[in-house]
């Protein structure tokens, strides 16, 4: 049982709080463009700093409190990276544990929810490594990809669209999300997972053509089954 039983599996409650609605996803990209500077002149509410310290403090209340506010999103990031809900479910347990083991060391000067999102990205990336660490060690620098080419979305809502990327073979999965999606540059995706700028490069390149290819036989499927 874990030591902070009022975690539960978010997979359970995945129909009424899905992957995340728009709303979310719009806050989300928010988050995605704050700059160096709003962080570093970030400073916390009364509230949101009261809660932290109660949490430091090891309060079970204020600990319920931050993981029911954040885990629904955080599970949202998690269920990008995993290929099934009990992996997400695990990412996030083990996320939560870290952020409550390490809450101590939070310097408060941005928002909680940045630090807890990298904890669950590093995580995640934790939790896969031994999956995709083959993928890349080879570097391809001849892709045959149309970077002009567009993504079509127009018949996919958002749960269809993560779902799509979760079938990405696990290096291209990681460097999408990362790239596309956190917001990482080649250079701190590089950093992060002790590749080269080049393979970060070139698996990126080679998971936006896989995913622009398996949406267009998405895409005609849907347009068979409505002419049907």
């Amino acid at each position: 049982m874990s030591e902070f039983p009022f975690m539960s599996n978010l997979s359970a409650h995945n129909g009424s709080q899905s992957i995340e609605n728009s709303e979310n996803q719009k806050e989300e990209q928010e988050l995605n463009n704050e700059t160096t500077t709003t962080r570093i002149s970030y400073i916390p509410s009364s509230t949101e700093a009261q809660l932290i310290n109660d949490c430091i403090k090891g309060k079970r209340q204020a600990q319920r409190t931050l993981y029911e506010q954040f885990a629904p999103k955080m599970y949202a990031i998690a269920m990008r990276y995993a290929k099934t809900t009990l992996e997400a479910d695990d990412i996030l347990q083990e996320s939560f544990i870290n952020v409550f083991k390490h809450i101590e060391s939070f310097t408060q000067d941005c928002p909680i929810e940045f630090w807890i999102r990298k904890i669950v990205v590093n995580q995640a990336l934790k939790t896969g490594r031994s999956k995709y660490d083959k993928a890349f060690k080879e570097e391809v620098s001849d892709i045959n990809y149309n970077s002009e080419e567009n993504i079509i979305l127009d018949h996919f809502d958002l749960e269809e669209i993560l779902q799509i990327i979760r079938r990405l073979p696990d290096g291209f999965q990681q460097i999408f999300n990362l790239y596309a999606i956190e917001g990482y540059k080649h250079k701190e995706i590089a950093e992060l997972l002790g590749i080269s700028v080049g393979t970060s490069k070139s698996q990126y390149a080679r998971a936006r053509a896989q995913l622009q290819e398996m949406l267009l036989k998405e895409d005609k499927s849907y347009e068979q089954l409505r002419k049907q």
